[in-house]
């Protein structure tokens, strides 16, 4: 290696190379992502079509399907950690620290892969049965309970009066809630 080429450049990328999750700074993900493609490094920023209004028109345009976070396919060791966090955008590689990286599975990419050429792809916030959530928009706007389950469309929210240890259920739009 001469002194003009870092360690980006000369770190093979391999087939079986992990993927990694990069944590970017706000709005920043494309230009992290443009600034790795142009070092050789294998980058993929999977992307939505989120609705956005500007001057009175609705257009539907690109936005990072996860805000904040893109991916990266390389090895990394110690000289290649630190040149990465060097890149303008980068908060951290995810993981313990430059020896401990998390890894993601090579089939959770591949599947992020497959969902982000799908026509129909709308972001939808991470939750789990059995979350504490809030609704967040209509006219059940701040009610908090339970979810039981979780679909697109639809959704079934249990709301709870602990002291009476009776419950009722309300079927809401899976897009209007969020974890509490």
């Amino acid at each position: 290696m001469t002194a003009a080429t870092s360690p980006l450049e000369s770190a093979p990328v391999l087939a079986g190379s992990p993927w990694y999750a990069v944590w970017t700074h706000s709005h920043c993900e494309q230009t992290v992502h443009e600034q790795l493609l142009d070092r050789g490094l294998h980058s993929f920023l999977p992307t939505v079509n989120i609705r956005s209004r500007s001057g009175g028109v609705k257009r539907l345009i690109p936005a990072p399907m996860f805000s904040s976070y893109l991916f990266l396919r390389h090895q990394i060791d110690r000289n290649v950690h630190l040149d990465l966090t060097k890149i303008k955008g980068i908060v951290r590689i995810l993981g313990e620290r430059w020896d401990r990286l998390s890894i993601i599975p090579d089939a959770e990419i591949e599947a992020l892969k497959k969902v982000a050429s799908a026509r129909q792809l709308l972001p939808f916030p991470y939750m789990r049965d059995g979350q504490r959530v809030r609704i967040t928009t209509g006219p059940l706007a701040g009610v908090e309970g339970v979810l039981v389950e979780s679909r697109a469309r639809q959704g079934l929210l249990v709301v709870s009066v602990n002291l009476l240890q009776r419950s009722v259920a309300v079927v809401i739009d899976g897009m209007e809630v969020t974890p509490v």
